[in-house]
């Protein structure tokens, strides 16, 4: 599949804003590793690629273990993941799948039991980040580099 543009070097400024809502999540209290398993669950869903590939890679350079990258498809019947991870998980989803699923008070409810207002809103802005990549990133077929 070949990538069709470089939005990056077409859109500097929208890039720069998106880069700003993930400067804002690295900065917040919540969970680095929490953050790296949101990032790799909705690109899951979307099907980017480039993102899977880019936020696998990074939670295993963060010391993530292979077992647990494997499992995130899979969380809501895998032994790895603690309440708030699955909670962020939940979470994740249902603002992923808007179109299908709604972000029920329950949903809501289990991430705001795990996680401070702060951190809560942090993993709002995250999802919503990573969604907006996630787009970028199917529309124009970014495409990861080949580790063949």
């Amino acid at each position: 599949m070949t990538e069709r543009m470089k939005l990056g070097s077409l859109a500097r400024e929208a890039y720069r804003a998106m880069a700003g809502l993930d400067r804002f999540v690295a900065d917040s209290t919540l969970p680095q590793p929490i953050v790296n398993l949101v990032n790799l669950r909705a690109s899951q869903i979307n099907g980017c690629v480039y993102c899977v590939d880019l936020h696998s890679a990074d939670a295993k350079k963060a010391g993530e273990s292979d077992a647990r990258l494997h499992a995130v498809v899979v969380w809501q019947e895998s032994p790895f993941f603690t309440e708030q991870e699955r909670a962020a998980l939940a979470f994740t989803e249902a603002a992923t799948r808007l179109s299908t699923d709604d972000i029920t008070d329950e949903i809501w409810g289990r991430a705001a039991a795990v996680f401070d207002e702060q951190q809560l809103a942090a993993l709002v802005v995250a999802v919503a980040s990573i969604n907006a990549w996630n787009r970028v990133g199917v529309a124009t077929r970014l495409t990861p580099e080949s580790h063949a």
